[in-house]
């Protein structure tokens, strides 16, 4: 097929692997995509997948060799899984059975596939494909989780309805958005090689804070940390120093950032304080309460009556604290977790807290925001007040789209101040 010479993507190599599930015929579709934007693409297939669709659509779209079994006669590389892997520029699975996933997770080699992940040098993207109930149980769950920590990219799938009838998630991902996400990711990595954050300190605030009632309980949200700790590694990947404030996290922190932890919203508030006066971006992306109970109660609260009354008071709005009293400079990043008129609200919170950008992320959606590892988002900044929305992607791939920003912020800046120094004599 012919490639477009004109991409930026033009000659990068991708290695497309297709495991064994109803949804094999799409990874013609991804293929296609890929190709269209200029990449060249090797394909490798499991024994399972080639009941679905034969090697051949793919050797005639691709014009190589399709691999299944390194061993076999008509290979023309015995020790293909090597020099397969560490020659591509990145590495797909489209469809990812919960098989292969688990393959994957558990460091399993028993098959060209398992062995070519493991040799891999190249950035992991994963389309996982399965039955409702397949995707759900714990054990592919976990195994997503270990692959998420190991820095695969993860594409969860679509909600519909299943080729068994039943209704739910599983379904593979629409071609066109692995294709995009694969592009991004591409993307991605020449931002992570330029290290163009570079002399900038990051200091990110994630996950959820805790508001004590009696010994037993508090007050919470769903917050995971995955999106402040996305950006703190993304940022990382970029050259900027980084620190992070944690409140109560499900996820675990990436290598090597500094981590201090804060229970509650006003330990959070002392933390950053304690560290803002380093930082030369500020991103607060916890969901810190805006309540906390007035008063703690040091016994257990007994079950008595029909209804409890607590009554709340405010906490410290970190955000708006740091943006009304540290700038200098200073970037000063908030997000905006909401339910309904998203934008409108962000831009609300854009002015009135005066911050440089805001993210807003519809946390009503089932497919993103709290918990996922997805996000939709729109970019809001102070220079220009129009959102820019972002489809559907992952987290770390919001995160660089938010760095981006913090980029084009710096560039700005620095224009301003030249246009306002006085003409040499």
């Amino acid at each position: 097929m012919p490639q477009n010479s004109d991409s930026e993507f033009s000659g990068k190599k991708i290695a497309l692997c297709v495991s064994g599930g109803i949804a094999a015929y799409k990874a013609v579709e991804v293929l296609r995509g890929l190709q269209r934007s200029g990449c060249v693409v090797r394909v490798a297939m499991t024994r399972r997948a080639c009941e679905f669709i034969q090697p051949l659509t793919f050797r005639a779209l691709s014009g190589s060799h399709v691999i299944v079994d390194d061993y076999a006669s008509d290979n023309p590389d015995p020790i293909a899984h090597i020099t397969f892997s560490q020659t591509v520029d990145l590495f797909i699975v489209a469809p990812a059975t919960a098989n292969i996933i688990a393959k994957f997770a558990n460091g399993l080699a028993d098959d060209f596939v398992s062995s070519t992940y493991l040799a891999s040098t190249a950035p992991v993207l994963i389309a996982p494909a399965m039955n409702t109930t397949m995707w759900h149980h714990s054990a592919t769950q976990r195994n997503i989780s270990m692959l998420q920590a190991d820095g695969v990219h993860i594409i969860e799938p679509d909600q519909g309805e299943m080729a068994c009838g039943t209704i739910g998630p599983g379904r593979l991902s629409d071609p066109d958005r692995i294709v995009a996400t694969a592009l991004e990711i591409l993307s991605n990595d020449r931002r992570q090689q330029s290290r163009n954050l570079a002399g900038e300190r990051f200091l990110i605030t994630a996950g959820a804070t805790r508001e004590q009632i009696d010994p037993v309980r508090f007050v919470s949200n769903r917050s995971s940390g995955r999106m402040g700790f996305a950006i703190a590694e993304a940022a990382q990947l970029r050259g900027a120093e980084v620190a992070v404030v944690a409140g109560i996290t499900t996820v675990s922190p990436p290598p090597g950032i500094s981590v201090v932890r804060a229970e509650t919203a006003e330990e959070m508030y002392t933390a950053v304080q304690d560290k803002i006066s380093k930082a030369t971006v500020f991103v607060a992306a916890a969901a810190v309460a805006d309540y906390r109970p007035a008063h703690i109660e040091n016994r257990k609260i007994k079950k008595t009556e029909d209804s409890l009354v607590l009554t709340l008071e405010r906490t410290t709005d970190i955000l708006q604290a740091i943006a009304s009293s540290h700038r200098d400079g200073l970037l000063v990043i908030g997000f905006a977790a909401e339910t309904e008129n998203v934008v409108e609200n962000a831009i609300k919170k854009l002015t009135q807290k005066n911050l440089d950008l805001v993210v807003a992320n519809d946390v009503s959606r089932s497919d993103a925001g709290f918990d996922s590892l997805n996000n939709s988002v729109s970019l809001i900044s102070r220079d220009r007040k129009t959102a820019v929305k972002l489809p559907l992607m992952s987290k770390r791939d919001v995160a660089h789209h938010v760095l981006d920003e913090v980029l084009r912020l710096r560039s700005l800046a620095k224009v301003s101040i030249a246009t306002q120094q006085p003409a040499s004599t």
